[in-house]
């Protein structure tokens, strides 16, 4: 597995946590696992057969997710819950 895989399993579950790379590694590791079936799930529902190559297409997807998680996610999305959660402990 490459650095940059690590870095973002990281980056996607959150730094602050022992819990958030876990499920940064979770989600990737699926992602790329299911990627192809998820594509012929969505060229099945949608009619769209452009989805159906979306298996070969892994890094690309990676790559998006990673940015949606970095502008959307500041802290990992273990991060986020916990500082939205956090507060409303007291």
């Amino acid at each position: 597995m490459s650095g940059l895989v690590v870095v973002l399993m990281t980056l996607v579950g959150g730094m602050s946590t022992m819990f958030g790379p876990l499920l940064g590694a979770f989600i990737i590791v699926l992602l790329e696992d299911r990627l192809g079936d998820i594509g012929g799930g969505l060229a099945k529902l949608t009619g769209i057969g452009w989805f159906n190559s979306l298996g070969e297409s892994v890094t690309i997807v990676t790559g998006v997710i990673f940015i949606a998680c970095v502008l959307a996610f500041r802290r990992g999305i273990v991060g986020e819950i916990f500082a939205r959660i956090q507060p409303l402990q007291g």
